[in-house]
Order: C-alpha cells, then structure tokens, then sequence
C-alpha cells in the first residue's frame, strides 16, 4: 500500500529511540498517523513541528497497519509564530482541536483548506481570532454538529439574534428569550457576519462554540476531554483583551 498527499503536521511522538510517530491532516487521506525513520534527528525533528506543511508518502504492507511515512518540507509555520505568543497559542489550539474532532483516514477536503487558510493567517494579520472562531463553528459543523443561526426558534424572526440555545444550537432572538435570556449562550454578531468586531466578542462566540465542542463533540467521542490548548488560547485571548 502506498500513497502521497500534502498535509499539515498535527503532532508528533517519539517512537523507541531514533524514530517518531508522525498525526498529519491530509487533503485527500485526512488525519492519519505513520512512522518517520530517524524523525528525532537534527535533520528531521524541525521539519515535524506542528503546523508546518509537508509532502508525505506513506507506505504499509497491509491498509490497516500503522505504516511510514516519508516526509519532505514544504513551508515552516512553526518558526514564523515562534515569537508571538498568541498566535503560537494559535497554532497550537488548531492542531489539537483537528487531532481530537477529526476521524482517522478519512477525507474532509473542506475544513482541510480552511485550516490551512486559517494555519496562514496566524502571524500574518490581527484579524486571525476572528477567522479562529469562524474556523471552530465550520469544524462543528463539519463533524456533525452544526448551529442554525439563521433564524430564532421561537418566533422564526431573522432580526434582533442575540443567543443561542444550549440544547438545539438554533439562534434566538430578545424578544423570542424573554425571560429565559441568562439561560442562553451569547451569539455575537461577528458570528452572525455582521458589525464591528471586539475581542470581547470573540471570547463570548468561543463560550457559545465551546459549549457544543464540549457537550455535543465530547461525549460522541467517549467524553475525551477538550484539549488544553485551546483553553491556554482563550486565556491569553482574554489577557490581552
């Protein structure tokens, strides 16, 4: 068995004591895991930075074995973040959540090109928090997930949303919550594509994504808890702010 795609480096372990066990999200093949003979060595061990974009080859006996990769650079991001601490917190945030949503070798062609748009971003632009948001409401809704902000629940209106249902992930307007408003999750009108945009509500689109990440995503996967990384994003998000 053989093929050859690019991907994005996810993670990376040591496997015994020269070789590393590389995660890489792949257009074509999607998440998928291989070994990389010599990956701890001076040579290879920058390559497999989470991040980074690289040509793989993946070679196994058999389609369920684990395999190995060949791997070749493509572009370092890793090194361009290194000294911006949020946009690392960034990188690393994206890795994981693709590492703990996605399913093993199978293909998601379009949350692939928008991680790697959003992989760009970082570093390159102050507007990237807000394409990260947007980027966790298409990874829900991508794995199944989904919000319907189109439209409130209750009354059906598409004016004046301003949360979101806990249970359904529909959109509610102020008049459709009534009193039953401090028991729905804020809809900021960035998620929404509309008016400017602050850091405080970015924070409170990441309270409302992170709920369904926890409490929809979560427990579909054996209630493997959500990964560090992004909390340590959200706190730095919330520093600066």
């Amino acid at each position: 068995m053989e093929w050859r795609d690019q991907g994005v480096v996810l993670a990376v372990r040591r496997h015994g004591e020269t070789s590393a066990i590389l995660e890489v999200f792949t257009e074509n093949h999607g998440r998928h895991a291989g070994v990389v003979r010599g990956g701890t060595s001076r040579k290879i061990a920058p390559v497999l930075q989470p991040g980074n974009q690289v040509d793989v080859t993946w070679r196994a006996r058999l389609e369920d074995h684990l395999g190995s990769f060949a791997v070749e650079p493509i572009r370092s991001r890793a090194a361009g973040v290194m000294d911006d601490r949020l946009a690392l917190a960034g990188l690393n945030a994206i890795s994981a959540l693709l590492s703990f949503a996605l399913p093993e070798r199978e293909a998601h062609p379009q949350i692939y090109v928008r991680s790697v748009t959003l992989f760009d971003l970082l570093g390159a632009t102050d507007a990237w928090p807000l394409a990260y948001l947007r980027w966790e409401l298409a990874l829900l809704e991508e794995v199944g997930f989904g919000l319907d902000l189109t439209r409130c629940a209750v009354t059906g209106s598409r004016d004046d949303l301003a949360y979101v249902s806990p249970r359904t992930g529909r959109a509610v307007s102020k008049q459709g919550a009534g009193e039953w408003s401090d028991k729905l999750l804020p809809l900021p009108m960035c998620l929404l594509g509309q008016g400017p945009v602050s850091d405080a509500e970015i924070l409170d689109g990441l309270v409302t994504t992170g709920h369904f990440l926890k409490t929809q995503l979560a427990p579909a996967l054996g209630n493997i808890p959500l990964p560090a990384a992004r909390q340590r994003l959200i706190d730095r998000l919330s520093r600066q702010g």
